[in-house]
C-alpha cells in the first residue's frame, strides 16, 4: 500500500475547498464525495485495463480510468464511484459501469506458513488486537478484509498483521490472526484495514468454504466463522455466498474517513 494517506488529504482538500468560497451555484460542497461507497476488488487485466469486484458476482467498469493505479497488483481497495447513466440499460446485468471519483488500496497479503504455535509468536508477535463489527469486515470474492483495532503510539510505527494458516489439522480453514506491534503499545485506539487473499485455499467439494479465524483481543482470545465463497473457475454457475457473522452489510455503508486513519501504517 503507498505510503501516503489519501483519505486524509481527501480531508485537506474539503478543507481547502470550503476556504476558495463559492465552489458552484449553489454555493455547496459534497462531503459524500469523502466517504468510500464500496470495498472491491481490482482485478487488472492483460491488456492493461482492469475493472472492480464489487461482491461474489457483481463487476464494475470503470468509464473515466484505463489503467489500474496499482499497475498489475490485484488489490482489495476503498472506492467512491457514481454510476453511470448506461447503467440503465440493463438493469439486471450483473456488470455496470462507473465514474471513478477516488480509490485507494487497502493492504493485501497472502496467508503465512504455520511455524509452530510458540515460533509462531515468536514471529508473527502476540500483541492484542480487535476485530470491528462492519460492513468493511467482509468475505468476499475469495478475499476476507479486515477492519481491525488496536493502540497506535505517536511513532506511528507499522503494525505487522499476518494470518497463520494450517493452525488445525482437522480444519484447513481455520486460521490465527496475529498482530506485531514492533513496541508500539501505547497510545490512542485506532482502525485500520487489512485484507488477505485465501483464494489458493483448496476447495472440498465446492466454492463455499467456512473461515474460522482465532485472534488474541484485549479481553482475551477470540474467535468467528465468516462464510466465504471462493472465487469461482471461469464457467462456474454457482451463486454467491451468504454473508459472514461479522459481515455488517456489503458495499452500502458509511465509513468515517478519520476513523481508519491507521491504514498507512499497516504491514
Amino acid at each position: 500500500m503507498k505510503r501516503i494517506n489519501f483519505i486524509l488529504c481527501a480531508f485537506g482538500l474539503a478543507l481547502s475547498a470550503m476556504s476558495l468560497g463559492s465552489c458552484n451555484n449553489n454555493d455547496y460542497y459534497d462531503y459524500g464525495y469523502l466517504r468510500p461507497t464500496a470495498v472491491v476488488t481490482v482485478r487488472p487485466q492483460a491488456d492493461g485495463s482492469f475493472f472492480m469486484q464489487l461482491d461474489d458476482f457483481t463487476v464494475i467498469y470503470p468509464d473515466n480510468m484505463d489503467k489500474s493505479p496499482f499497475g498489475d497488483k490485484e488489490v482489495r481497495a476503498l472506492v467512491n464511484y457514481t454510476p453511470s447513466v448506461a447503467n440503465d440499460a440493463d438493469p439486471e446485468s450483473s456488470f455496470s459501469y462507473a465514474r471513478i471519483n477516488w480509490i485507494d488500496s487497502i493492504r493485501t497479503k497472502q496467508p503465512v506458513e504455520n511455524l509452530g504455535e510458540e515460533q509462531n509468536n515468536l514471529t508473527y508477535g502476540t500483541d492484542p488486537i480487535e476485530i470491528v463489527r462492519d460492513w468493511v469486515t467482509v468475505a468476499e470474492d475469495g478475499y476476507l478484509t479486515l477492519r481491525i483495532r488496536t493502540r497506535w503510539g505517536e511513532r506511528c510505527r507499522p503494525h505487522i498483521i499476518n494470518l497463520v494458516g494450517g493452525v488445525n489439522p482437522d480444519n484447513i480453514y481455520e486460521f490465527d490472526l496475529h498482530h506485531d506491534a514492533q513496541g508500539d503499545t501505547y497510545g490512542n485506539m485506532g482502525d485500520a484495514l487489512i485484507a488477505f487473499n485465501l483464494n489458493d485455499l483448496p476447495r472440498d467439494g465446492g466454492d463455499k468454504v467456512t473461515i474460522r479465524l482465532n485472534w488474541r483481543s484485549f479481553t482475551g482470545y477470540k474467535s468467528v466463522d465468516f462464510k466465504l465463497r471462493l472465487r469461482p473457475e471461469q464457467g462456474d454457475g454457482s451463486d454467491n455466498t451468504d454473508e459472514g457473522d461479522y459481515t455488517g452489510g456489503t458495499n452500502n455503508g458509511e465509513v468515517d474517513p478519520a476513523s481508519i486513519a491507521y491504514n498507512s501504517y499497516v504491514e
